[in-house]
């Protein structure tokens, strides 16, 4: 959410910014806001002076009735009745001005990075970097649901019955290839200095509304009927929550937080021959991985964030790339992002499997999360999240690009620890 002095001051540059990320419906709202913002200042003004002007007149009844003028100050009395009539429906006006002021502001976009670049889809995203180089094998790659099940890993006809459509049961070896690599991802994060955490996995409206724009919250957002609370989507969601209306000295700054939590998303409008499978779900598990810093290093952390999920891809013998998500491609909190994509040796291209955001002080100005400097005064953070792992996709770019042509599945030597020393899934043809 924007500071609406920055608004007030600068229209024009939040219009270009809404502009530049193609929700040109959303222009009309500037204007509004700010007839709404003079508004509910010009009423609070005449509020504000009723409430000096009764404790003046009150202080004035005071000395009249010790003077003996009851008559006198019956009439002042009069005059603050009547001036209570007027402020308690200011009050109302101004509590009523604010709620409509708050509720556009929620939905004007947070201005993005000079550096993003502009473009109306995903389609414009812009590739940065590769790392790894992409290979083809000389066999054919099977479908990732087909190498789970040539290990009796994967049972979704099982779980549609028990759940629905975007369930699955992992089991046996797959399974625990699926927490070997979510705990791998989380001491691989510890030894980076992160504090691990495993946070609720219900949260309150409030912290939803903190978190996500409008729009993210219908598309993703399960709730809990009869209850104040949603099902998380991504454990970023509590773990930023976590700081809700706090003050965290300066000098307690940067908090680097990794949690592990189940996830689960409505995944609306999924489609398509790759949302089969384990790729798109309601229900799945994560690393994650969140800054709460100050303004001036969140770029820093930004860059530290994505690599360390470059690092750990790459640690599997997986390779990937970066892509720079362009303006119309991001989230309206998000000031900028770069998706992690994994390389796919069945499909023969990049696909997402983690996304690293900066969100500028978006959600600490709704969560109300500040930071004291040593002359006492106070500042929003800036707060950053991003993906370690997850698991789902994790394995369908893990075992298409480990399995060998006999269909074992190699095991890199970091992982092996977590897999009780095993070399491979089968028996490869060479031992």
């Amino acid at each position: 959410m924007l500071d609406i002095k920055f608004l007030r001051e600068n229209p024009n540059v939040v219009k270009q910014n809404i502009k530049n990320k193609f929700q040109d419906d959303k222009l009309p709202l500037v204007d509004e806001v700010i007839a709404l913002d003079a508004e509910a200042r010009r009423t609070q003004q005449e509020a504000d002076e009723l409430r000096a002007s009764r404790k003046k007149i009150s202080k004035e009844i005071g000395a009249l009735m010790a003077q003996g003028k009851k008559e006198e100050a019956e009439a002042k009395k009069a005059e603050v009745n009547n001036n209570a009539a007027r402020l308690e429906e200011l009050s109302a006006n101004e509590k009523e001005l604010q709620e409509k002021v708050k509720k556009i502001m929620m939905v004007i976009p947070n201005i993005i990075d000079p550096s993003v670049p502009i473009g109306k889809d995903d389609s414009e995203n812009v590739e940065i970097e590769k790392f790894g180089e992409p290979v083809v094998p000389g066999f054919e790659i099977p479908y990732h649901t087909d190498i789970m099940e040539s290990f009796d890993g994967i049972d979704i006809d099982a779980a549609g019955k028990v759940a629905g459509n975007g369930f699955y049961y992992l089991m046996g070896d797959i399974a625990r290839l699926h927490s070997a690599i979510i705990s791998y991802a989380r001491d691989y994060m510890i030894d980076k200095g992160f504090t691990y955490c495993i946070p609720p996995f219900m949260i309150r409206s409030n912290v939803v509304t903190g978190v996500m724009s409008f729009a993210e919250m219908d598309a993703m957002m399960y709730k809990i009927e009869g209850e104040d609370l949603y099902l998380i989507g991504t454990s970023e969601h509590s773990m930023i929550g976590k700081f809700i209306d706090t003050i965290t000295e300066e000098k307690e700054l940067p908090k680097t937080l990794t949690s592990y939590s189940p996830c689960f998303r409505k995944e609306k409008g999924a489609h398509g021959i790759e949302e089969r499978g384990v790729y798109r779900i309601h229900q799945f598990e994560k690393q994650e991985m969140i800054v709460v810093c100050k303004p001036e290093e969140s770029p820093m952390w930004f860059d530290n964030l994505w690599k360390n999920t470059v690092g750990l891809f790459r640690s599997l013998d997986i390779p990937v790339r970066t892509l720079e998500c362009c303006s119309g491609d991001l989230a309206d909190l998000k000031i900028k992002s770069i998706d992690v994509e994994a390389w796919s040796p069945r499909q023969k291209k990049y696909f997402e499997v983690g996304s690293c955001s900066n969100l500028g002080d978006a959600q600490a100005r709704r969560l109300q999360i500040r930071i004291r400097k040593e002359d006492g005064s106070k500042y929003f953070a800036h707060t950053l999240n991003n993906t370690v792992v997850a698991p789902p996709r994790m394995l369908i770019a893990f075992l298409e690009n480990n399995l060998r042509e006999d269909g074992s599945v190699h095991i890199p030597e970091v992982l092996r620890p977590y897999m009780g020393g095993k070399e491979f899934l089968g028996k490869p043809d060479t031992l």
